[in-house]
């Protein structure tokens, strides 16, 4: 357990040797590091996160199991893969929408950590049907609310179309973010402040800063938030 926080250097150094080492052998030798250093300070920050995310919006749910939860599978799905690598080299912990049973698109939070690279995400990814029309029509309707939404520190990120939507002329002045495809909002961490003590508080400060975001999308999706 990283000292005064939850994720330390071996957190870290354990998925940089993963990396090198993408086996099941390598893996079912180092379990009961992976238990200890990975998968223990994951459950804990999961558990401890939730409270402070209902403060934010009670619809956010977190789930602390160490399978089935918050917590992404280390293991990949290689089924139907090119890349049979059998592990993900990264933690991702994600806080969903409780009404994602109706639709697995609504907005909540992400929490990506791996050795090159650690951030906060939120928003939708891939919205389809009603979900994307009424993401795309809110846009249109209340640009200045979205532009507010989205405005530094927050970035966003994701795909987007070649070309407008149908219906969508090339010169409307939103048509960029009418293009897009994802709905993501990020703010970047650094090793160190995921290692540090206060990476709770840089967290949830981040959370708190895409709030807007996902308060938009909820309203545009039209669900609450």
């Amino acid at each position: 357990m990283a000292k005064g926080g939850y994720f330390s250097s071996e957190f870290f150094a354990f998925l940089s040797e993963l990396e090198r080492n993408n086996n099941r052998e390598w893996f079912q030798a180092n379990k009961a590091r992976f238990d200890e250093q990975v998968m223990a300070p994951s459950v804990r920050f999961v558990a401890e996160a939730g409270s402070k995310l209902k403060a934010i919006s009670p619809h956010i749910t977190a789930d602390p199991k160490p399978f089935g939860g918050s917590i992404s599978r280390i293991y990949r799905d290689t089924r139907f893969a090119k890349d049979k690598r059998p592990y993900h080299t990264h933690i991702g912990i994600h806080f969903s929408h409780d009404q994602m049973g109706k639709d697995e698109h609504l907005p909540g939070y992400f929490v990506h950590l791996e050795p090159r690279e650690c951030g906060v995400y939120s928003g939708v990814w891939h919205p389809e049907g009603a979900s994307l029309d009424g993401i795309r029509n809110a846009i249109m309707k209340k640009p200045a609310d979205w532009k507010k939404a989205t405005k530094a520190p927050v970035a966003l990120w994701g795909e987007s179309l070649k070309r407008p939507p149908a219906g969508i002329a090339a010169d409307h002045p939103m048509v960029e973010d009418l293009k897009r495809k994802d709905f993501i909002g990020s703010v970047t961490m650094t090793r160190a402040q995921v290692t540090g003590p206060k990476f709770m508080d840089d967290f949830v400060a981040a959370c708190k800063k895409m709030d807007p975001l996902n308060g938009f999308l909820a309203t545009a999706m039209g669900v609450p938030w």
